[in-house]
């Protein structure tokens, strides 16, 4: 139903009422803008109550208006151009407390992914870091900074890990050169998808290494690939993308991993804690 919202609007015009005609116009026509609407407002615009539009949501068969306007939200998340997301995003958080809507924003979104993330998947996923002879770590533009956060605490937990952020298809394809079936790769993406990560992703599946994608849902390039999907919402709906959901679960998936090599960790940052100590790293408060 949810890639489908826009056709089964228009299978309903038949029986559907002047107002419901009058909604369903404006969706077709605006449905980048329509799906970050209240139902109110969509009502507003269309010259229909707010009860209007509801009942035109379940008509349609859904559970109210917020499933539709989430199917909506999923169905053109990757579509939307950056000057779309600004011109939605000016509807959506100025004109009020910018602080508060932002954050509140990301807020929902991890509480969406406390709910959302299947915990099987995500078991599979140490696991399969724990049997990989090398991991990769994947991911470009936005996504880079996820890549690296994962990268400096990984490095630490695993002897063979490498780091893959560059944006060219070709210069990634000559990092990963050497995978295989033994490897794993972890490929990180967000909506607008990288083409260069999804390719990236493909040759290492290709060769047989297993896949653990950290992306937004089954709609991702890398979610088919994948032998575990960690998934959370990352639209801020701007030229921003909101992070604090992915990294909030790549934290999670951090500490697990860590736990699973408790001895290691600890020994690790005992010998850590002596270089930093004999260099000086951060300092000394007791020197004179």
């Amino acid at each position: 139903m949810q890639k489908n919202v826009l056709h089964l609007m228009k299978s309903h015009l038949p029986q559907a009422s002047k107002g419901q005609r009058r909604i369903t116009a404006y969706i077709l026509e605006n449905y980048d803008k329509a799906a970050f609407m209240t139902a109110k407002k969509l009502g507003g615009i269309t010259g229909v109550s707010e009860s209007t539009v509801v009942r035109f949501a379940l008509q349609l068969g859904f559970e109210g208006y917020p499933a539709m306007q989430k199917a909506l939200q999923e169905m053109i998340h990757s579509r939307l151009t950056s000057l779309q997301r600004i011109e939605v995003s000016n509807d959506r958080f100025f004109g009020s407390d910018v602080v508060s809507s932002v954050l509140q924003a990301d807020m929902e979104k991890i509480r969406m992914a406390i709910d959302e993330v299947d915990r099987g998947e995500f078991e599979a996923a140490v696991n399969t870091l724990m049997e990989a002879r090398h991991i990769y770590i994947l991911g470009v533009r936005s996504s880079s900074f996820l890549a690296g956060y994962l990268h400096f605490y990984f490095h630490l937990i695993f002897e063979n890990v490498t780091l893959v952020t560059e944006n060219s298809t070709g210069d990634i394809l000559e990092k990963i050169l050497r995978i295989g079936p033994e490897d794993v790769l972890v490929g990180i993406t967000f909506p607008r998808y990288s083409s260069a990560t999804s390719m990236g992703v493909r040759f290492a599946h290709d060769r047989g290494a297993r896949i653990i994608a950290v992306t937004d849902g089954p709609a991702s390039p890398l979610y088919d690939m994948a032998i575990a999907n960690l998934t959370a919402r990352s639209e801020m709906i701007s030229f921003v993308d909101s992070l604090v959901a992915p990294f909030s679960l790549l934290n999670a998936l951090i500490v697990a991993a860590g736990h699973r090599k408790n001895s290691d960790i600890s020994q690790i940052f005992g010998s850590l804690e002596g270089i930093w100590k004999e260099y000086g790293v951060f300092g000394n408060s007791n020197e004179d």
